[in-house]
């Protein structure tokens, strides 16, 4: 089964990154995009934007998909993330809820230093969203 589910990435003023720890499996304790399932007869954006202010308070726009990853789920599942690139429309002030057992703003060069689920920086270095083999920045 393929579940559909959406991942956002943003960035502050400063540069610094958004993310959430996971408080429940999978991924339980490690730093992450937030996002989550996609929910019947909602939108990606629509529930890009309702997961932001569900997990950290965030209100945003979307502004583009960003790139897609597929995870393992569990058995016959896999996760279908699509992330997007969003900006904060307002406010940049976190509330950790939801799923999330924590929201930080975190600058990019300490990124490597977190424990972060899998494939997540890979995933933003190839899509040129972070540094590494691509000279574009967020």
């Amino acid at each position: 089964m393929r579940v559909n589910c959406v991942g956002a990435v943003v960035f502050d003023d400063s540069g610094r990154l958004l993310l959430i720890r996971r408080g429940h499996p999978p991924g339980e304790g490690l730093w992450s995009l937030p996002g989550g399932r996609v929910e019947p007869g909602e939108s990606d954006h629509q529930a890009v934007v309702r997961e932001l202010l569900e997990e950290t308070g965030l209100r945003v726009s979307v502004v583009r998909l960003a790139g897609t990853v597929e995870r393992p789920g569990g058995p016959g599942v896999v996760y279908v993330i699509r992330d997007y690139l969003a900006v904060p429309a307002g406010d940049t002030a976190l509330t950790a809820g939801d799923d999330a057992a924590g929201a930080r703003w975190v600058p990019v060069p300490e990124l490597d230093r977190l424990p972060m689920s899998p494939g997540v920086l890979d995933a933003l270095r190839e899509w040129g969203l972070i540094g590494g083999r691509s000279s574009a920045t967020g």
